[in-house]
């Protein structure tokens, strides 16, 4: 499925209408436009109804967790559509008995038997994530630090839960204090400077944020280490002296080389720019 920045996703040259929930950063697609794709069905919202009335029956809460979205008809007018995010959508496509179907659920029993192995055998995972990252064209010397700053982030979370914050909400805003106060930026206001949706934040960062933001996590973790804190303000304090010592040195690079380092810019799309160059230099 290839996505574009408007409110149809194209598939197999066929138009799928989606909507994007920015406070829940999901994508919802059109339920009946994923059935007619797959199913090729003349009458897909009748296929749809008849799939709901049978998954029911079975106890699946997919149709219940499906959402009412005034979407955009072929005549121009919007009319309440069923719409599902991604991980229901990829459930209503198991129940669906269709060839075209089939090589979604090959992919989904694939990634869950990656899943299980990753479970058994952890490093698994780093040596995918590793795989994944050359593949879509980042440098060998920024997936090493992408991977440093997954560990360091790890031993924050382990801290922070050690400490008594919770993950999810608590997580979350301890993160926004560490990034307001070394960025001037929240995690949400930073994806959006970016441009970004569902990707994520670090993974788009230039060497210089990721090194920062790096610096700013690490410091809150031996602060809080050293002082101990028992309550979430005062790990929400810890945050934001924690994210202060990256801002100082922020400050500081920026005086000695007069560049902004936040910036608009993504790092893939900036090393895809240097390996074109580089290709051309020895063609």
């Amino acid at each position: 499925m290839k996505q574009i920045k408007t409110k149809l996703a194209i598939f197999e040259g066929k138009q799928i209408r989606r909507h994007w929930d920015a406070e829940k950063e999901l994508w919802y697609f059109s339920v009946v436009d994923v059935i007619a794709v797959l199913t090729n069905s003349t009458n897909p919202r009748k296929y749809w109804n008849k799939l709901a009335e049978r998954l029911r029956k079975e106890g699946s809460e997919s149709v219940t967790k499906c959402h009412q979205l005034k979407m955009q008809s072929a005549d121009g007018k919007y009319y309440q559509t069923d719409a599902a995010d991604t991980e229901v959508m990829l459930r209503l496509i198991q129940s669906i008995p269709s060839p075209n179907a089939e090589p979604f659920k090959l992919w989904l029993a694939r990634v869950g038997y990656e899943r299980l192995e990753e479970t058994a055998d952890p490093e698994l995972a780093i040596n995918r994530a590793l795989k994944i990252y050359l593949q879509k064209g980042y440098s060998p010397e920024w997936v090493n630090q992408r991977l440093k700053s997954i560990e360091i982030r790890k031993t924050l979370t382990d801290e922070w839960e050690k400490r008594g914050a919770k993950e999810g909400i608590e997580f979350a805003i301890l993160t926004d204090e560490i990034s307001k106060a070394w960025a001037g930026l929240t995690t949400k206001q930073y994806k959006n400077l970016k441009g970004l949706k569902k990707e994520n934040l670090r993974d788009n960062m230039t060497n210089l944020e990721l090194v920062l933001n790096m610096l700013a996590e690490v410091s809150t973790t031996e602060i809080s280490q050293k002082e101990e804190p028992d309550t979430f303000d005062k790990n929400r304090n810890v945050a934001r002296r924690g994210g202060g010592v990256a801002w100082v040195a922020r400050r500081k690079i920026e005086t000695e080389t007069g560049k902004k380092i936040i910036s608009k810019s993504k790092y893939l799309r900036q090393g895809r720019k240097r390996l074109e160059l580089k290709n051309d230099k020895y063609t």
